[in-house]
């Protein structure tokens, strides 16, 4: 699509420099110029290298944005393209910049400032180098420039910056697992309070609150607007009461996307949801001098109630681990049903054999006619067809003299008393 013959476009150039810092610059040569082309813009002292990022009217709206007067001293010219020579030197100072950093902070360390460096940017000319610090505190520069200009023989430019401004120019992985918004798109950063944590119920724990800067993340502040909308339907107490037939129902949890408020009542452990809807209806009611309801018969909280009790656990069905629990429970069934007996081995095709004791009649038998038959059991006599024992002679210790009996036992044990301790009736008392 041509452009009219009296169009003329419009002449700012937004130039993107090192850590996302952007500039505007006129291109009075009208040179044509491209997204992402590098190029050779003036500065105070010397010239710098950039790269284009925005160009026509766009560039008007940002800056009518940023308060920037076209006309005004604060926008230099674009020089010219940068040539293959000018991207050369610009590659040999990026490369110098972070052993120039590691000797900075040396340096810094040595005289014992408390402040932080966190960047630093060598203008393309190799003319002046910038160091972006932070710090808590006022920091006394005058030694620490001396040094830095007997180091690096550049003009030294001391800049201090935010945490957000630091991690801005580092960039990084959020926990959300994209790049960080302040290193990408972000430019200009609001307050973050903590009320934007409160209005939106999470819990305030600053490890997941904090962004990689240490503050509060900015993208706290994204849905806040929504939330706030959303929370002006609800009751405005921090502590909603609901006179019902029951007693004093007190409220415990806010749902704001669903729209659901849940109570209890007084002495009961048990919540109950109810509808946004119903709940201003109570409420009104009790501004009349009515009490609602019984809350259990409402609907709504009979539906919510019931629909949390037939939930399905998700979370337990998506165990990692419940394929491990049903090969073990299969393992311990078969290792019972088996006997925990090892499987015999067995080739392909073969069916498993049953095992079975061995019976007498499966014993090999000799061929030899002369061997001795194994002589047969003689059945045991019945207890009435025993002998009877014979008594046992009373009086002193000593072997017996009768052929076959065994001597007796030594005087101490035959002085030990019996398990029973009852005297035998064939010894009589002892004396």
């Amino acid at each position: 699509m041509e452009l009219p013959s009296s169009y003329k476009p419009f002449n700012i150039i937004e130039v993107r420099f090192k850590g996302s810092r952007k500039e505007f610059y006129r291109n009075e040569d009208n040179i044509e110029l491209f997204t992402g082309d590098p190029v050779v813009v003036q500065r105070e002292m010397g010239s710098d290298i950039g790269f284009v990022s925005l160009k026509g009217e766009l560039v008007r709206l940002q800056l009518k944005k940023y308060n920037v007067d076209p006309e005004g001293p604060q926008v230099f010219k674009i020089l010219r393209k940068a040539s293959e020579r000018d991207n050369e030197r610009y590659d040999e100072l990026k490369a110098k910049e972070v052993p120039h950093l590691e000797r900075a902070r040396t340096i810094a360390m040595s005289l014992g400032l408390k402040m932080k460096l966190s960047d630093i940017e060598i203008q393309g000319d190799g003319k002046k180098v910038v160091f972006f610090y932070t710090a808590e505190e006022r920091v006394d520069f005058r030694e620490l420039i001396k040094a830095f200009a007997e180091e690096f023989r550049m003009r030294i430019e001391m800049k201090q910056i935010g945490y957000r401004q630091e991690a801005a120019r580092l960039g990084g992985i959020g926990s959300c697992g994209r790049e960080l918004c302040c290193s990408t798109w972000l430019t200009d950063f609001k307050v973050v309070n903590m009320s934007a944590a409160r209005y939106q119920n999470l819990s305030i724990n600053m490890l997941k609150l904090s962004g990689q800067c240490g503050r509060l993340k900015c993208c706290l502040n994204y849905e806040l607007d929504t939330y706030l909308e959303a929370l002006e339907e609800f009751p405005s107490a921090d502590r909603v009461r609901l006179d019902t037939e029951s007693g004093h129902a007190f409220s415990q949890k806010v749902d704001i996307l669903k729209r659901q408020m849940w109570f209890a009542y007084e002495g009961d452990s048990n919540w109950i949801a109810l509808n946004l809807d119903r709940v201003n209806e109570i409420i009104a009611l009790n501004k009349e001098g009515k009490k609602g309801p019984r809350l259990q018969e409402t609907v709504e909280g009979s539906r919510a109630m019931q629909k949390a009790m037939d939930a399905e656990d998700i979370i337990s069905d998506n165990s990692l681990t419940r394929m491990v629990e049903k090969e073990t429970k299969e393992g311990n069934g078969r290792r019972k049903k088996n006997g925990n007996k090892p499987s015999r081995d067995k080739q392909d095709g073969e069916a498993p054999q049953e095992r079975r004791k061995p019976r007498p009649d499966d014993r090999p038998k000799s061929d030899n006619p002369e061997a001795k038959a194994r002589p047969e059991r003689r059945p045991r006599p019945e207890r009435k067809d025993r002998p009877e024992p014979k008594p046992r002679p009373e009086g002193g210790a000593g072997p017996s003299d009768e052929a076959g009996d065994k001597p007796k036992r030594n005087d101490r044990n035959s002085n030990r008393k019996p398990r029973n301790n009852k005297p035998r009736t064939d010894e009589g008392p002892k004396e």
